[in-house]
């Protein structure tokens, strides 16, 4: 009797895809085999993105794409932040999908894959989550072993006033440590060399649980978890950069000289304006500390341009802030405007093409700070983890400079019996807008 499968398609952020490991998970548990396309699955779940509009015209069309692609008699699911916000609209509007299920329904996907309904009539979703999404599910790997995301926390209590993370996932709820070490370790003995800790505010960690700051006790305790080579923190807000944390990256030889900072703006007034809690004094001391104490340090930021309001003094305020920042990753995008946030309701909103010029303006500038920046790599020598086999001889990968499917990549030639997931030292020997090159030592 052939076994049934089911196909996953994932959208969006790291995760995003730690929520489809789980989904993946309950279904094994559901009896379902993990298809590599659509084409005769049994099943297909599509986890979606709806933090801005590029996100969710994106997940649209691949909703509309697989409803096409699915068997007669097959199932099409759809999950995560898209439903979670727009639930019963998207049920009038895509008759094409079975069932639809918010971000914290995955514990529904077995009754779902054996045939159950529901009262919902196909529309699982539970109002704004109150607990950890995907807690105590058993994870499946969809990705490659040897690199994998583990959420510490789910939800946020920030209130920026352009986001709507807090609506779609909830308030902020901490992991305990314990539970978190468990999967790192569990991670890591299925042969991740790679961990990256991810939330919605990772330096928030500990905040919701009673005690005092606790993110720098856990990097070190998962550093002690035997395998694991490298460990990379993502999505830490300025203003709670402790030094505890600071020296917690700097003693730790697994932690990779490495952090995320999404900054989104440098203008004290906007900054205001936004909820954030950061000030453009406060964001160059942050910066001037972690690169006091960690020498080699890259920091990966984000902004956001055409925000409501922003002026071409505050738009030429950022690239000068830029520039003298000289930030060693970086990614933007234009200010998406969200029904139900306050940025919605405010004036000044900036036109489409204004927003589209001073975006290209940003990552001009950044192409070549970037180049710059690879170039001072040249006849050095770097770990690279390696990712592919590209052929003849020749591999690609990521220095420990660089997170997983977001940064920079490294091209090298020269190796024999290598393989996805070895590290491996490389000189570089020519460096490109976002890309090195160089050879096996």
């Amino acid at each position: 009797m052939r076994k049934r499968t089911i196909y996953i398609e994932t959208l969006g952020c790291p995760k995003n895809m730690c929520d489809s490991e789980k989904a993946a998970g309950m279904a094994e548990l559901a009896g379902c085999a993990l298809a590599d396309s659509p084409e005769g699955a049994d099943a297909i779940l599509v986890n979606t993105c709806g933090f801005i509009d590029d996100a969710k015209r994106e997940s649209i069309a691949a909703i509309l794409e697989m409803a096409e692609r699915k068997k007669d008699g097959g199932l099409l699911i759809v999950s995560g932040c898209l439903p979670q916000r727009y639930g019963d609209e998207l049920k009038k509007e895509l008759p094409e999908v079975d069932f639809f299920m918010g971000v914290g329904e995955y514990g529904r996907l077995p009754g779902i894959l054996a045939g159950a309904g529901g009262p919902e009539g196909g529309l699982f979703c539970a109002g704004v989550p109150g607990g950890a999404e995907g807690a105590g599910l058993p994870r499946r790997r969809l990705e490659p072993a040897y690199a994998a995301s583990v959420k510490i926390a789910e939800g946020c209590d920030n209130r920026c006033a352009y986001c709507v993370i807090p609506d779609i996932r909830g308030p902020y709820r901490s992991r305990p440590p314990d539970e978190v070490l468990r999967e790192c370790a569990a991670l890591a003995e299925g042969g991740a060399k790679e961990i990256s800790l991810i939330a919605q505010d990772l330096t928030a960690y500990g905040s919701d649980m009673g005690g005092g700051e606790l993110l720098p006790d856990l990097v070190r305790s998962v550093c002690g978890i035997e395998g694991l080579e490298w460990l990379r923190l993502m999505y830490c807000y300025e203003d709670r950069v402790t030094e505890g944390l600071i020296a917690a990256i700097a003693e730790e030889p697994k932690v990779c000289s490495y952090i995320d900072l999404p900054l989104q703006h440098c203008s004290d007034r906007l900054l205001g304006a936004m909820r954030r809690r950061s000030t453009k004094a406060g964001m160059i001391g942050t910066i001037g500390r972690l690169r006091a104490a960690i020498p080699g340090i890259h920091i990966r930021t984000t902004l956001i341009v055409g925000l409501p309001g922003e002026t071409e003094a505050e738009f030429r305020e950022l690239l000068d802030f830029v520039s003298e920042m000289r930030f060693e990753r970086l990614g933007a995008f234009a200010y998406s405007r969200e029904d139900g946030t306050p940025a919605a309701l405010m004036g000044g909103q900036v036109r489409e093409a204004e927003k589209n010029r001073r975006l290209d303006a940003l990552l001009q500038l950044q192409q070549g700070i970037s180049l710059r920046h690879n170039r001072s790599k040249i006849g050095s020598l770097l770990d690279v983890l390696v990712e592919r086999d590209e052929g003849g001889g020749s591999f690609s990968g990521r220095s420990r400079y660089d997170a997983h499917e977001i940064d920079n990549g490294v091209v090298f030639s020269g190796g024999e019996g290598i393989k996805p997931g070895d590290i491996v030292t490389v000189r570089v020997d020519d460096a490109f807008d976002y890309d090195l090159s160089g050879t096996l030592v």
